[in-house]
């Protein structure tokens, strides 16, 4: 049961560790500064995902950790490693957000007394209080990530139910943000043209960190992208993280039209964030940049392939899904042992229909698209 608050209380939030699931963890942030707001609140993230809580007013810390290959290699090395960082700090309650029993694990070996999470992967012994999620014949119900957080602050007390994705933007961000804009060739001052009745400024992000089977074929990405930029004289940004550079390559050699591409240009997920900030418009599948243009209220437009909606569900009103229903799915497998058919029976012209949507713009049958 939830225990009496102390003034002073050092308080561990466990972050999610992928970039959607750390956006999605905002308002059960916000929900824990209100309930404890005299306490010291640190919160601790892979290194990857530390921009997405960098300028955020619910944190007095944020303690960084590694993920590489030599740290996998490292093994029981780096949890204890770390678990001897987190014990100096004297922490009264953990938060763990993740579901991985190591996790729970460092949280015990620093030493931590009370350790608040949901009972999954075994790691139930290691919890001070076992959240249970909920279940149906012994199988997880698809229950949105931020109502699954905002559970655990329920538990604590809170009233709250503000599911409201927000972020925040910091001097530094905005710095790299220029960096990457000007050496794409634009004018690093770029804002939202669209806003003002001029040619809208679009973001595609054809990558995925789940893997191919979530994502949108490159030459449908770029047939939409030449109907931006033809019709609407849009100009079209293609983000992604280094490793996704092919895939942006992928849809440029598939265009009519000349696409800017950030993937090579040296953009960081603090500088995403504020990049995105300035666009009209986000077209992406459902991955971690979607988060970002909703917490930054920028329309956004998901594609969803394999993937359940109600797992990711933001309750975003600027948000138009698109997806086909198939036999198969949504299947949440990230290799397609069939022919990806939820994916490419979703046609461009079915994506343009929700994007003019976003963009006020009529929208054309998808004959006199072809």
């Amino acid at each position: 049961m939830p225990r009496r608050r102390r003034n002073g209380e050092k308080l561990l939030i466990v972050l999610p560790n992928w970039v959607g699931d750390a956006v999605m963890a905002g308002p059960v942030l916000r929900a824990l500064r209100q309930l404890y707001p005299d306490a010291h609140i640190t919160g601790l993230a892979r290194r990857y995902v530390k921009d997405v809580f960098a300028g955020m007013p619910w944190l007095d810390r944020l303690v960084s950790y590694r993920t590489g290959k030599t740290e996998a290699r490292a093994g029981k090395g780096r949890v204890f490693r770390l678990a001897a960082r987190l014990r100096s700090a004297r922490f009264d309650t953990a938060v763990v957000l993740t579901n991985s029993f190591a996790s729970a694990l460092v949280c015990k070996l620093a030493r931590i007394q009370r350790i608040i999470g949901y009972d999954r992967d075994g790691r139930g012994f290691l919890l001070t209080d076992r959240l249970l999620p909920p279940r149906e014949r012994g199988k997880f119900i698809p229950l949105p990530l931020v109502r699954y957080y905002l559970g655990i602050s329920s538990y604590l007390g809170s009233g709250v139910r503000d599911g409201r994705l927000e972020l925040f933007v910091t001097e530094a961000d905005r710095h790299e943000a220029r960096q990457v804009l000007e050496r794409a060739g634009l004018e690093a001052d770029v804002h939202r043209p669209g806003a003002a009745g001029g040619a809208p400024l679009v973001m595609l992000n054809p990558g995925a960190q789940y893997g191919q089977a979530k994502c949108w074929p490159p030459e449908y990405f770029a047939q939409l992208a030449d109907r931006l930029i033809g019709e609407l004289g849009a100009t079209v940004l293609v983000s992604g993280s280094p490793r996704e550079r092919a895939i942006a390559q992928a849809v440029q050699r598939h265009t009519r039209h000349a696409l800017v591409d950030l993937t090579a240009k040296g953009l960081t997920l603090g500088a995403l964030k504020d990049v995105v900030r300035r666009c009209d418009l986000m077209i992406t599948n459902d991955t971690g940049p979607r988060h970002v243009a909703a917490a930054m209220d920028v329309p956004v437009v998901t594609i969803f392939g394999p993937t359940h909606p109600q797992w990711t569900e933001i309750d975003y009103a600027k948000e138009r899904k698109a997806m086909v229903k198939v036999f198969c799915g949504p299947c949440q497998k990230k290799v397609c042992p069939l022919d990806r058919r939820c994916l490419t029976q979703l046609t461009p012209a079915m994506v343009w229909e929700k994007t003019a949507e976003l963009l006020g713009q009529p929208v054309a049958s998808e004959r006199s698209a072809r």
